[in-house]
Parts: C-alpha cells; sequence; structure tokens
C-alpha cells in the first residue's frame, strides 16, 4: 500500500506539470542520497513552491491543507501526542472532539506515522496537511514550550540519545543530538549519570511537592537530585514510551524494559511503574550483560567456595541452591554458573519471574501466573524439551520444590535460590515444603548462603585498628597472625564513600555422606551447620573475616552483613 501511494504522489506531481519527469528523478536521487523527505528536496531545489505544493496534494489527495502559521496550538492540545512520536511523525495536532484526532502532517500519507500516533493517542486521527517548514517551526517552539512548562526547575541535562537498531538507544550520541525537547533529555542524562555512578536501580518517587530521584549504588540508596513537581506527568510519560508501557493509563502497575547503549556495551532496563499517593512511582533495575560472561572465576569467590561450585557444577545432575535475602546477588551467581555451562553440547533452560537478563545460548521462559504459566506448570512443560541444565529463578512452593527435586534425580542438573539466611537452613525449608528428606539427600548437590559485602575504594582505604566493641563480637582470633584491617575514608573516585563496588561471600555446604544421612534423619538446621563447620565449612563471617584481613573490605562491613550470626 506504501509504494502504491508514493506512486500517486509521484503522479499527480508530475501531472500537475508542477515539476517535470527530470526534476522528479533528480529529486528522487537526491531523497536517496540525504535521507529528507521528497517534498522537502523539492521546495529546497526551488523546482516548486510550498503553497503550490499543497495546494495540489490536497486537491489530489481530498485531503484538506491548512495554513500552520495561523493556528495557536495550544499546550494541553500538544500533550495530546508524546513528543517523540510527534517528531518522528512529524505530526502537530491541532483539535479534538470526542474520539477524533485532527493532526497537521507533512506527509499524511505516511501510514506507519498514522499507525504510530492512533497507537499513541488511542482516537482516530484525521491528517490534514501543513508544509514541512511550518511543521518544523511548531515542533521547534511549541515542544519545547510545553516541556519547558512541565520540567520548569530542571537541571541542565545533555541532548537526546539517538535510537539504533532494535530500539536501543545509544547513549554516547548525548553530546550529538540537539533537537530534542528538555524533559527527554533529563531523562537520558539521568540515565546516563546512574551507569556513570554505577548505580543499580534507579528511584523515581513522586511527593507532594516535587519529584525525587535517587540510586542504589553498591546497595545503599542515595538521593541524587530533586525535579520540579510539574515535571512529573512529562517524565512518567517519556519513561513508559522507552519501556512500551501504556502511557494513558496510570492507576495500575505496570511492568515493562528496555534498552541502552552506554559506551561500549548494552545495558537493559527493567521497569517497575506503582501508582503511590502523589503519582506512579517508577523503579528502574540496571541489568548490565557484562556481569555474566565472567564465569565463576571472576567472581572473586575464595579458593575453597569456588572450587566447590565447579565440581557441583561439573556434575551431569543434581541440585545447586544458592539462598540470601532480595539483593544479596543470588541471580548473578546463578548466572555466572549457567555461563560456565552454556556450551553448543548443553541445553540449558531457564524459567524466572522475571527473566532478568536476555542471554544468547540459553532458552529462557517468561513466567504469567495470571493465565496458568506457574513455576510448577513452566518446569513440567519444559522437562518435555529434553534439558540437560534447569534453572528456576525461586523455588517458592511445594509443588516447584517437589518437581525441582525429582527432576534432579532423573538427569538434570537443577540450579535454584531460596529465601534462607544460612546454607543448612536451605534443608529444612525443603523438608518444611513437604519435600521428603529421602529425595532431598540424595538429589542436593550444594548449598550457598551469599551477601554482597562492599568493596573498599583502593584509592582512599586506610589502615585501622579494631574497635573493641568489635572484637567482642569476632569471638577468638587467636589463630590469626596480626590481622591487618583498612577501613574507608573517602575520595572523588568512589563519591566520597569509601567503597567502589561489591563482591560475594559465601557459606558452602558440600553435601557428602554424613550430611545426606543428617538430612534423611530429619536433623535440625543447626545439627547440621554444626557438623559442616567442624568438618571445614566456613561461615559467612569467617569468609568475610578473610577478605577484611586481605583488604578487600572493612571489619564493620563485614560485620553489618553477617549481623545474623
Amino acid at each position: 500500500m506504501a509504494a502504491t501511494l508514493r506512486q500517486r504522489l509521484l503522479d499527480v506531481l508530475v501531472n500537475s506539470k508542477l515539476v517535470t519527469r527530470e526534476q522528479l528523478e533528480e529529486a528522487l536521487a537526491r531523497q536517496r542520497r540525504t535521507g529528507q523527505r521528497l517534498t522537502q528536496v523539492l521546495v529546497g531545489a526551488g523546482w516548486v513552491s510550498q503553497r503550490d505544493l499543497l495546494a495540489v496534494l490536497s486537491r489530489s489527495l481530498n485531503i484538506p491543507a491548512i495554513d500552520l502559521a495561523k493556528y495557536h496550538v495550544e499546550p494541553e492540545v500538544v500533550r495530546l501526542i508524546p513528543e517523540r512520536v510527534a517528531r518522528q511523525a512529524r505530526a502537530i495536532p491541532i483539535s479534538r472532539i470526542g474520539t477524533r484526532l485532527t493532526v497537521a502532517m507533512a506527509d499524511p500519507m505516511n501510514i506507519l506515522a498514522l499507525d504510530d500516533l492512533a497507537l499513541a493517542t488511542h482516537d482516530d486521527i484525521a491528517p490534514v496537511i501543513a508544509s514541512d517548514a511550518d511543521i518544523a517551526a511548531v515542533l521547534e517552539s511549541v515542544y519545547p514550550r510545553a516541556a519547558a512548562e512541565t520540567a520548569a526547575g530542571e537541571p541542565a541535562a545533555a541532548p537526546a540519545p539517538a535510537t539504533g537498531e532494535e530500539g536501543v538507544i545509544d547513549l554516547s550520541t548525548l553530546q550529538m543530538v540537539g533537537h530534542e525537547a528538555p524533559i527527554v533529555k533529563v531523562v537520558d542524562a539521568m540515565i546516563a549519570d546512574a551507569l556513570q555512578r554505577r548505580a543499580s536501580d534507579l528511584h523515581i518517587e513522586p511527593g507532594e511537592r516535587d519529584v525525587r530521584i535517587r540510586y542504589r549504588v553498591d546497595g545503599d540508596l542515595q538521593e541524587a537530585f530533586r525535579l520540579a513537581k510539574s515535571s512529573q506527568n512529562a517524565l512518567l510519560a517519556r519513561l513508559k514510551i522507552l519501556a512500551q508501557l501504556d502511557i494513558t493509563d496510570s492507576r495500575l502497575p505496570q511492568d515493562g524494559r528496555f534498552r541502552v547503549r552506554f559506551h561500549d556495551h548494552e545495558v537493559d532496563f527493567r521497569v517497575s511503574v506503582l501508582p503511590v499517593t502523589h503519582g506512579n512511582k517508577v523503579v528502574l533495575r540496571a541489568l548490565d550483560k557484562r556481569n555474566l560472561s565472567v564465569g565463576l572465576d571472576a567472581l572473586g569467590l575464595l579458593p575453597s567456595s569456588l572450587k566447590a561450585f565447579q565440581e557441583a557444577a561439573a556434575r551431569p545432575y543434581g541440585m545447586i541452591l544458592v539462598t540470601g535475602p532480595t539483593g544479596s546477588g543470588k541471580s548473578t551467581t546463578l548466572y555466572s554458573v549457567l555461563s560456565q555451562l552454556n556450551s553448543p553440547d548443553r541445553n540449558v533452560v531457564t524459567i524466572e519471574d522475571p527473566v532478568e537478563y536476555q542471554v544468547d545460548g540459553i532458552t529462557q521462559i517468561q513466567t504469567h501466573a495470571d493465565i496458568g504459566l506457574t513455576f510448577s506448570a513452566g518446569l513440567r512443560s519444559l522437562l518435555r524439551q529434553n534439558p540437560d541444565v534447569i534453572m528456576i529463578g525461586e523455588i517458592r512452593d511445594s509443588e516447584t520444590a517437589d518437581i525441582a527435586v525429582k527432576s534432579s534425580l532423573t538427569g538434570h542438573l537443577v540450579l535454584s535460590t531460596l529465601h534462607t539466611n544460612d546454607a543448612a537452613g536451605a534443608v529444612t525449608r525443603l523438608v518444611d515444603m513437604g519435600v521428603e528428606p529421602f529425595l532431598i539427600a540424595s538429589s542436593l548437590a550444594l548449598v550457598a548462603a551469599q551477601r554482597l559485602c562492599r568493596q573498599l575504594c583502593l584509592h582512599c582505604r586506610v589502615p585501622a585498628d579494631i574497635p573493641a566493641a568489635a572484637l567482642k563480637r569476632l569471638g577468638d582470633l587467636s589463630a590469626v597472625k596480626t590481622p591487618r584491617w583498612y577501613a574507608p575514608k573517602g575520595c572523588p573516585q568512589c563519591g566520597q564513600t569509601g567503597y567502589h563496588g561489591r563482591f560475594a561471600i559465601l557459606e558452602t555446604l558440600t553435601v557428602d555422606d554424613a550430611v545426606r544421612e543428617l538430612i534423611v534423619e530429619r536433623a535440625t538446621t543447626d545439627q547440621i551447620k554444626t557438623y559442616a563447620i567442624a568438618h571445614g565449612m566456613r561461615t559467612l563471617r569467617q569468609e568475610g573475616l578473610e577478605h577484611a584481613m586481605a583488604g578487600r573490605t572493612s571489619l564493620e562491613e563485614v560485620l553489618r552483613v553477617t549481623a545474623e550470626e
């Protein structure tokens, strides 16, 4: 259809004798070289006037033509179309009656643009023709003015990024593009700033008088800046457009995702929108794929933990569990194991809620409980897909636990997570879920309890003495030869926090024959843990202390993340 409309335009121009066939061919050649619209080339070359062109097109296409310069476009009407969509479609909304939106367009035959406008507004689009110059002038005058009204008080920001293939936003072009509205610039600069500061999450929180922006860096939530309350709606609309969410619905929670290119790599963002008292709160979770391809060797584990993981991952079947609270890095550890196992001779399948990282070579399933695709239902189906390795995002219920355990006994290596405080607690948690102890004993290969410790900034860490209060909490250190401790100080390299990055500490329980016997006998968590420690298992605090004595983190940080012990 698009080809038919294009040919119709060419025929109209020639038959009206506005241009010659030779001029038209030259205009088409220039269009291919420059990427301009055909009407722009014709008018720019002086072969036809804008007024004559509009008059002929209006008569031939039976679409009204207007002089946009004589219209006063109200900002409220302008905001009916998202700024990004308006620029791409070269369109300005003129009026709205019921569900009929009249839109001035430089190219009213652009079917894709008409579809985009209808999708963005949920209205019936009635196009009228306006000159390209008038459209450009209104875009530059009205949208920046409207955005300035909504974004008053915003900090100066870099220009908006270009969009590349598959909707990937290239943040490296922030200094190259200068035509977007202020709110677009603010959002893109905010994302770039958050990534530059190594933020894992961005919180956009509407308040009564302003909008607070906070970043979570190395596990700590820090306020970055605040925006004027009047910027709230425009900010929300921009983020929803990026995540391909419904910009008209602010009453229900929504989830989406988008991708940006930052420097030389891509970063996925998971978007959560939640209605709150003063509007919609938005949380962006940054998912940097560079964290996945490192494998176990680059996680910074102590040799004993690394060896235990490698031996368990080398098994053809069995179950590996990683436990810990939300935000303790369990998923990253499991993805690192998957990265090591991901090879052409293995069928690796994951079932997650949600799929956090998209990994080439791995089949990934997103659960949808509202249509019946739960963890347990998905597991039953994927077992028919001949998997070698199965990763379950989380074991949440007895049915999922039962299927996971039985799958690990029938030739599959199963990886998953549980919410328990320590490694031994995973055993009793599975028993509480109704899994028979003899099945747990037969299937379980390794359990690792995990926490994330902040890493001292190597540019500013300073030697420190052990506080007396901390010594009491450490217990017997008689076996340690003159331990040397370091403390955070703060410098520009670490944002004055004293820490730069995080690493995992693990309490690794290898399930040997003696542990299996304890499981079958329904031993308590304390009994299993006592036996494991007596036979070489290092607790989370012991692992953390070794890192602290190596100068990697501070004693206070170890005590903070192992407060349960």
